[in-house]
């Protein structure tokens, strides 16, 4: 056996239908060596309480059995550094078990509320989402057998215990026994060398105080003849100073002339010490002035002289540029001349242009009255429109008729010459229509003025106001083109082409009427034969 922790944790202990409490157990985790042919190292692991001798819960894990435990729990270790992993947890729960919120805790949890049959032994760690379990091992209530041998190893244990506590604590009695001993002999000699330090004090103060006595006696000898001398020692000095006293006196006079000589020569050094300060003063100034002014000098010369030189090659490149600049005077003055020419022709293009825009302006201003009539124009074509559409309703209805009468063979010449009749009194109508614009139009451009769209570019615009409208025998002839004219009364080129050309026709055109109720059909019909 090889122990690997053993220590107390305190542990949850959850029991059903039974409120939740913390013990303290001990934990006790082991290798066990197997004496098989096959080396096997099997870990033990026992939970017992040093408070309750019966709680007594193990557990074996072996290769095989950590494998299983393994793939259930998920773990991403092997059984070699499986023991030092379940320590490490075990002691992170033990560091932290003091305090208010702890992270790792020790779950002991039974379904049975006398926690009979095996129970479950979880690390939880808990953060601030939730509780996780890192590693939950089963563990069997231990059989009497094993109560038996751990009850007899405790009782073991605890003799051995008591064995080395005994023979520790007659150890003491023995060293206390002769440690009281030597401290009573030691007292008994401190008491006598006590009596005998007793004794020669006393001598030794008797006789100290007979010396202090007769020292006594010799210094107040001594003091009185000290005494005497100073006395005659006084007198000596009193003497001796009222001597001194006398000299310093006369001194003392001699000097207080000399004194006030000094002062009055001292007051003249002084005033002409101050003179002589000020004239120094004054030279040092006009020395610094003149200092400066020749290291201002001396930079002047040397910018002279830098100047000169810059001015010598400065005068150089100006002759040079003097030069050129001549010879671009005169280029210039050739480009002068002839941009001034340009400039008079240029004038002269514009003049004819403002004329030009002008007159354009004015027809501009024509056509748009023109548009205005041709609006009015077309107005009229659309009421006339409507006239032909009413013809057409009607023109429908005598069909519908003409289809129920039972005669209807008899009757259908007389609808097909009904029908060509009104066909031909339409078309007489568009084309009056149409050479009535037509002469309008003509009449409008021989009208303008010669440098503005000839008269049969004119015509050509005039008719192609209507491209699709058929030619009449009471029309003029004109000459149809697909594209229009700059002067075609403001509207775009689109609306002057043709149809199959991607052009767009105007609203209300009667031939566009004509197209949209008479479709063009190629199968013979027995009302209108071809």
């Amino acid at each position: 056996m090889e122990a690997i922790f053993s220590e107390v944790v305190k542990v949850i202990i959850k029991c059903r239908h039974c409120d939740e409490r913390k013990a303290r157990i001990r934990v006790t985790i082991e290798r066990q060596s197997s004496t098989s042919a096959v080396c096997r190292r099997d870990l033990l692991m026992r939970l017992t309480n040093d408070e309750d001798p019966h709680f007594f819960f193990s557990l074996t894990i072996s290769e095989e059995d950590f494998q299983s435990l393994k793939v259930q729990q998920e773990l991403l270790i092997e059984f070699a550094s499986f023991p030092e992993m379940l320590v490490q947890l075990l002691r992170q729960c033990q560091s932290e078990q003091n305090c208010s919120h702890p992270r790792f805790q020790l779950l002991f949890s039974s379904d049975s509320p006398s926690l009979d049959g095996p129970v479950q032994l979880s690390v939880m760690e808990t953060n601030s989402f939730k509780h996780s379990n890192q590693l939950s091992l089963r563990l069997t209530q231990g059989s009497d057998k094993h109560v038996k041998d751990y009850l007899a190893a405790c009782l073991a244990s605890v003799k051995a215990e008591k064995e080395a506590l005994e023979l520790k604590l007659k150890k003491t009695e023995d060293d206390l026994t002769r440690r009281l001993n030597d401290t009573e002999q030691t007292l008994s000699e401190m008491e006598r060398m006590h009596l005998e330090w007793t004794l020669e004090k006393n001598s030794l103060c008797s006789r100290h105080a007979d010396e202090l006595r007769r020292e006594q006696e010799k210094a107040a000898d001594l003091q009185e003849r000290q005494q005497q001398q100073m006395q005659k020692h006084c007198r000596e000095l009193e003497s001796a100073h009222q001597r001194d006293r006398q000299q310093m006196q006369s001194r003392l006079v001699q000097l207080e002339t000399s004194c006030g000589e000094l002062s009055n020569r001292d007051y003249q050094n002084q005033a002409t010490l101050r003179d002589l300060k000020a004239k120094l003063a004054a030279a040092e100034e006009e020395c610094q002035r003149f200092q400066q002014q020749v290291a201002s000098m001396r930079r002047q010369r040397d910018s002279a002289e830098t100047a000169l030189h810059a001015n010598e090659r400065l005068g150089q490149q100006l002759q040079t540029r003097v030069g050129t600049l001549e010879q671009e005077a005169k280029d210039r003055e050739q480009n002068a001349s002839r941009t001034q020419e340009a400039l008079k022709v240029a004038q002269q293009q514009k003049e004819t242009l403002e004329e030009d825009a002008r007159s354009k302006e004015a027809k501009l201003q024509k056509l748009d009255a023109q548009v205005e009539i041709l609006s009015a124009d077309v107005k009229k074509v659309a009421s006339l429109r409507e006239q032909l559409e009413s013809s057409m309703k009607k023109l429908a209805e005598s069909k519908e008729l003409l289809r129920s009468n039972e005669n209807g063979e008899r009757k259908s010449p007389a609808r097909g010459v009904f029908t060509r009749h009104l066909l031909s009194v339409s078309l007489s109508v568009i084309g009056w229509i149409n050479k009535h614009l037509n002469e309008k139009r003509l009449s409008e451009m021989l009208a303008e003025p010669p440098q503005s769209t000839p008269p049969t570019a004119a015509i050509t615009s005039a008719a192609h106001f209507y491209p699709h409208v058929s030619k009449s025998p009471a029309m003029p002839d004109v000459v149809y083109k697909s594209a229009a004219s700059p002067s075609s009364g403001g509207l775009d080129a689109k609306y002057f082409k043709r149809r199959d050309e991607g052009g767009v026709p105007v609203r209300g055109s009667p031939n566009a009427l004509i197209a949209r109720e008479f479709p063009c059909s190629k199968t013979p019909s027995a009302y209108f034969p071809n």
